[in-house]
């Protein structure tokens, strides 16, 4: 699974504390605090059709994961809003497309890991792109990483931050075995997520899903959970084994960015028949409509130059 370039993105402007600049003029300090440690928040936004799905509960994790961090400041939800809004109008988007929102503890006054270093300020970078949900609809296969996802008594995965090196590692050992993802687990040897989304087992007609030990509070896992419930779907949060995984009926992912996936093969063992099951697939259909009636207006109409 490889993104590809979109055209339509060539000459898109970057929303940089608020000026907007065009993609291959933008930067960020080399004091910046996202360069010297990743130092840094951020959450994934979908739009679909002028709406923003689930932004509230994407701001409010931005804001906890940077209280968490000890942020001097963090501007404010509505603050945010209107950058976002201003990022989206000039560029003309509207519908498919995926925000990279992210916040910096911002520049300091020499280099240096110590937070007092940053006297000016956190930095917002609001990065819109025309994409469409990352993964195909054929299923992912997935191999099982060697790096462990963080427990919480070493760092706290409820903090959304933005040093990503874990991942990347673990995205390298899939890159290396052929496979479009890593699965990854916890320190106690029990599934976390994968490298980039949450992980669901389908047994029979119950719907499983790890305990938040050692991956972060999913807004889509969290959306796919409200889903059962409300349509009378048996599911459970529970420790689930490498064995759950290979046994399981149905594997699927979740996440902003690629929303709900079907996982076909893991580590060379096919799940289920191999290909999308029938759980997997009712469950999106659910969730495409929950997208579409629940987002937030951020904007009132298609944009002049923008691509509905």
């Amino acid at each position: 699974m490889l993104q590809r370039f979109d055209e339509r993105n060539r000459d898109l402007l970057v929303n940089i504390n608020g000026s907007l600049v065009h993609r291959d003029e933008a930067g960020v300090s080399p004091f910046d605090s996202a360069v010297q440690g990743g130092d840094a928040v951020w959450e994934g936004l979908r739009v679909y059709a002028g709406c923003i799905f689930r932004l509230t509960e994407h701001l409010d994790r931005l804001r906890d994961s940077a209280l968490a961090l000890a942020f001097a400041e963090i501007p404010s939800s509505e603050a945010i809003r209107s950058e976002i809004r201003r990022t989206l109008e000039a560029n003309g988007m509207y519908d498919n497309v995926h925000i990279r929102l992210t916040l910096t503890r911002g520049v300091k006054i020499t280099s240096g890991m110590d937070p007092r270093l940053n006297q000016s300020g956190p930095t917002l970078i609001v990065l819109a792109e025309h994409k469409a949900p990352v993964y195909g609809r054929d299923g992912l296969s997935l191999i099982t990483s060697s790096v462990r996802r963080f427990p919480p008594d070493c760092l706290d995965p409820k903090i959304h931050h933005a040093n990503l090196l874990q991942s990347i590692l673990a995205k390298i050992e899939a890159n290396h075995a052929g496979a479009d993802d890593a699965l990854m687990l916890d320190s106690r040897g029990f599934v976390a997520e994968t490298n980039a989304t949450h992980v669901f087992v389908v047994e029979g007609d119950r719907v499983l899903t790890s305990r938040l030990v050692a991956c972060p509070e999913g807004v889509t896992r969290a959306c796919v959970l409200a889903i059962c419930e409300k349509n009378g779907i048996e599911f459970e949060i529970r420790d689930l084994t490498l064995t759950n995984v290979y046994r399981a009926t149905e594997v699927f992912c979740t996440g902003t960015m690629g929303e709900l996936a079907s996982v076909v093969a893991v580590d060379g063992r096919t799940i289920g028949d191999g290909a999308p099951g029938a759980m997997t697939k009712r469950l999106s259909k659910l969730y495409g409509k929950m997208t579409a009636a629940e987002g937030e207006r951020i904007l009132d109409s298609p944009q002049p130059n923008g691509q509905a």
